[in-house]
């Protein structure tokens, strides 16, 4: 294996991330890329409102311009390249933006941008060819919704990226690709590998999944938050990739955070189903790949095994879901569940019935306690959420009919939500799509370049080390909280969620994989009982990671749940109690 690397920074897990991030990374020490991820599933339906309401010219992620002129000047003196996503769903007009401030700054830098994501002209097209946009979580088509379609992408690779620095471009401006992609770029650019460098792309994918989220791979979101050292200025990840796929995980010196084998292995956990992870450009079996510490805050990662990609795109479909309002109120003291009742049957009475919404959620959150010692220990939270197709029935008249039942219902009556006039939501309506319908071009200076896909070859399929679990005696068994012997970490993928555990050593994954069974997860979490649920099998890294199958609706936008990501499922389970060995319990 070659010495030589590219190192490539992370600067934004999300739109809204830590603005000096940037700055702290191409000043703290040496990188040859700066990279940002901006695009949640959310983020283009977000980025479609900020279009409607201030004109085509909008659309993109504005504070990334406020971080390029933080940065332009450092940049060009360092020869450190830009990758972002933050084009959204108008990469054109950011990256004329972005050129107008780089001549502002009097510098000399090539700004390149991407297109060939966007749908919305070839819907029509699709529908008339006799094809379906098949939802993968749920298999319904599309067409036989009449929802109106909001925004529709294809999820691009990253080999327009690599073309733009191939022509020469300083900073590559990027619609929807995948998060990965700003990565993985680079890093074919860098050792000019080739469509079919499947282990080696691979290896990039996986370099690009654990640094895409920023600092989640660097202590953020951390189950063993009592391991990181220091949460003040937390780094950002930088990933070291060499020629071969294999790369470091690291941060600048002199930051706060950490990173270890278990924040690496958390993050790779983080919104994936299997362990065949699907991207245009190839599929990662990270079933295979191993971690090791090589010394502090370095982990080094190898034997990411790759094949040929999907034959299809995977699409981001977003629909106009419909209206939807709700509030919380506080019930206090005694006979809570008689006093909810008392007030949702006197609100959907007053409101003409309950029938009349498309959907509705009524959810009581029991935080009272008995004999409590604080009025809030008496406190409970009733939930209702609507929705309808309809804005007037969820608009003001919903919020006003709760608000003029608080002298004439049950005691103690208290809100503690603002009332609201109601509001859109998105359904998010993912699907794959034939690539001959996505036509990526990259754009630099007055040239254009059109993207070609390759032709794949067929290869073997990457053998999976098998793991024996032989039945043992594990001796006395203590209760204990999950959460102090086991790691997670959760999040959304759509409509679904997933839940990635692991364990901190052999034995300790040897129990798990086999106590910690679908029917053992749903007893745990009961409230999932009613969900499809999958396992798999990561036992090179010693995981589990289980799939939800609808937990979260349409996606975020449109479910009522107190968190709508799902962000939180992984700390739920583990404050469960369980039963564990005594002999290997180290409690942290």
């Amino acid at each position: 294996m070659s010495d030589e690397i590219i190192r490539i920074g992370n600067c934004s897990g999300f739109y809204g991330d830590r603005l000096s991030a940037a700055r702290e990374m191409v000043e703290g020490g040496e990188i040859d890329v700066l990279t940002g991820d901006y695009l949640a599933e959310l983020t283009m339906a977000i980025l479609f409102n900020q279009k409607l309401k201030r004109g085509d010219r909008a659309g993109y992620v504005g504070t990334f311009l406020k971080q390029l002129k933080d940065v332009a000047q450092i940049c060009s003196d360092k020869n450190i390249k830009i990758v972002t996503n933050a084009g959204g769903l108008n990469p054109k007009s950011m990256a004329e933006d972005a050129i107008q401030l780089i001549e502002s700054l009097d510098l000399d830098l090539k700004v390149a941008y991407i297109t060939g994501d966007d749908l919305m002209a070839k819907i029509d097209k699709i529908k008339s060819s006799g094809e379906q946009l098949r939802n993968i979580d749920n298999q319904e088509d599309l067409f036989s919704h009449e929802l109106p379609i909001v925004s529709a992408n294809a999820y691009l690779g990253c080999w327009g990226i690599k073309k733009a620095l191939d022509e020469g471009a300083d900073i590559v401006i990027c619609p929807r690709v995948t998060d990965a992609a700003v990565v993985m770029g680079p890093a074919a650019w860098k050792y000019q590998w080739s469509q079919d460098d499947y282990d080696k792309l691979s290896g990039s994918l996986a370099a690009g999944h654990i640094i895409e989220c920023g600092a989640q791979a660097t202590g953020g979101n951390y189950s063993f938050f009592k391991e990181v050292p220091t949460f003040r200025n937390i780094g950002y990840p930088i990933a070291e990739i060499y020629e071969d796929g294999s790369f470091n995980i690291t941060k600048h010196h002199d930051t706060g955070g950490l990173v270890s084998k278990g924040t690496v292995t958390a993050q790779l956990l983080y919104e994936i189903s299997s362990p065949q992870y699907l991207n245009p450009d190839v599929i990662g079996h990270f079933d295979t790949l191993e971690i090791s510490e090589i010394e502090k805050n370095k982990v080094y990662v190898s034997n990411v095994k790759g094949s040929p990609p999907p034959e299809k795109l995977k699409a981001c479909i977003n629909l106009a879901g419909g209206y939807k309002n709700g509030m919380e109120l506080i019930i206090t003291g005694l006979d809570i569940e008689e006093k909810a009742k008392i007030f949702t049957d006197e609100l959907f009475e007053s409101l003409g019935g309950i029938e009349q919404f498309d959907d509705v959620s009524i959810q009581l959150y029991r935080t009272d306690k008995p004999n409590p010692i604080t009025n809030e220990e008496a406190m409970a939270t009733l939930s209702i959420n609507v929705k309808s197709q309809d804005p007037e029935k969820v608009g003001r008249i919903f919020s006003a009919k709760i608000v003029e039942l608080a002298l004439a219902n049950y005691p103690g009556w208290t809100t503690q939500s603002d009332i609201k006039q109601g509001a859109p939501f998105i359904s998010y309506w993912p699907t794959l799509v034939d690539r001959k319908y996505v036509e990526e071009i990259v754009h630099l200076g007055s040239k254009s370049f059109l993207v070609e896909d390759a032709t794949h070859k067929e290869v073997a399929m990457p053998e999976i080390k098998n793991f024996t679990f032989d039945e043992k005696n594990y001796g006395e068994l203590i209760e204990i909280e999950f959460g102090r012997v086991f790691g997670t970490r959760s999040g959304d993928k759509g409509g679904c969620a997933n839940l990635g555990v692991w364990a901190k050593n052999l034995d300790s994954y040897k129990y798990l994989h086999t106590y910690l069974t679908v029917n053992k997860f749903k007893e745990l979490l009961p409230d999932l009982k009613g969900y499809n649920i999958e396992r798999f099998e990561f036992s090179n890294i010693w995981s589990l990671n289980f799939y939800v199958h609808g937990l979260l609706e349409n996606g975020v936008s449109s479910n009522n749940r107190k968190d709508g990501q799902a962000k939180s499922l992984g700390e739920y389970l583990g404050a469960k109690n369980i039963d564990f060995p005594k002999s290997m319990a180290k409690i942290r």
